[in-house]
């Protein structure tokens, strides 16, 4: 291979690494689809159905500010980036308001729950 041939392949090399996509926001529908799944989307909100087994844990990941509704009861543990940890216990019809959050959920209980969360963007952050 020629030294302009190499030149030519390296540039093109780079190109395509920097055409490629990649998930930065830590997207829990891109980096846990087993767990999160788009009910609804548009420009102002996105609506996410959360479903867990007993026992699940899932990964590092973010959410913008959002409004999650309880389907069932739900005891969880929250790791967050710095390695803190914290347990949250909601009951089925709780309706509460979060900031915007990166954060590791760990069902804790021997049930699977289910969460409607309403992720809000643009101006409604």
């Amino acid at each position: 291979m020629s030294c302009k041939s190499f030149s030519v392949f390296i540039f093109l090399a780079l190109a395509l690494c920097l055409a490629t996509p990649t998930v930065t926001a830590q997207d829990p529908t891109e980096v846990d689809p087993d767990h999160y799944k788009v009910e609804f989307e548009n420009d102002q909100v996105r609506v996410l159905r959360i479903i867990y087994g007993p026992q699940h844990k899932s990964v590092m990941h973010e959410h913008p500010a959002a409004v999650a509704i309880f389907l069932t009861d739900v005891y969880l543990r929250i790791t967050l980036p710095d390695g803190t940890t914290e347990g949250r216990t909601n009951k089925a019809r709780d309706v509460v308001s979060r900031s915007a959050t990166k954060h590791l959920p760990q069902n804790l209980s021997n049930r699977p729950f289910q969460v409607i969360l309403v992720e809000l963007k643009g101006k409604n952050r």
